[in-house]
């Protein structure tokens, strides 16, 4: 029997945003009790309906290429076969520091959603969690693209080095048009024997990142 392992933080007012970026609002347009007096609906019948402004990288999100190459695809032009019902496979790499190639010495990844698990997402929350933690080097992101991954994810605050400017995790990875998923959770719930994994975002046309609901299917 199929288990769903949910991967992502939850979304909510008030809730970390990456700095510099603003913190998500969430606004309710037409509440039950309005609605209820609405002319158009019939008593007793009741709706809610809401709207939300946060940025694109807000929570646990997906980067496009757009996001890092003007040239690269955006979210509307990024194939589902990119995003979804992938092949996935968990790395641990438990430290405060670079990720090199070294770790993913002896795995297939061809085709995979490598996910990389530091467990820094159970700093989710704190005021320790948004800083340069464990990150890939850009070593470590050639290899990757040389093993034809599909995806690659973490569940730290960046994939990259915040300290280094150039940004080579997102300029190696997204110039191969290999999507990212960074703040992801959970990843010690998934099992050595692989998964499906999914991280699908609404088709924005210009969109260069934006939260999903990333999940995984065991079993």
């Amino acid at each position: 029997m199929a288990t769903f392992i949910d991967l992502s933080h939850r979304l909510a007012p008030g809730m970390p945003a990456y700095p510099g970026l603003p913190l998500p609002q969430f606004h309710t347009f037409l509440s039950h009790d309005e609605s209820a007096h609405h002319a158009t609906y019939a008593p007793g019948t009741t709706f809610q309906i809401a709207t939300y402004e946060l940025g694109g990288n807000t929570g646990t999100y997906v980067d496009a290429p757009f996001h890092r190459h003007r040239q690269g695809a955006d979210l509307a032009d990024l194939a589902l076969e990119k995003l979804a019902d992938l092949s996935g496979v968990v790395v641990t790499a438990l430290r405060e520091a670079a990720i090199g190639p070294e770790v993913f010495s002896g795995v297939d990844l061809a085709g995979k959603a490598v996910l990389i698990r530091t467990d820094w997402s159970d700093r989710w929350g704190s005021d320790d969690y948004f800083r340069s933690g464990p990150f890939l080097t850009a070593e470590a992101c050639r290899f990757l693209v040389r093993a034809q991954a599909t995806l690659v994810g973490i569940d730290c605050a960046n994939i990259d080095n915040m300290r280094d400017p150039e940004r080579p995790a997102h300029t190696i990875l997204l110039a191969a048009g290999i999507p990212i998923v960074e703040h992801l959770r959970g990843l010690d719930e998934l099992p050595p024997g692989g998964f499906r994994f999914f991280a699908v975002p609404p088709a924005i046309e210009g969109g260069t990142s934006f939260p999903i609901r990333a999940f995984a299917i065991c079993g």
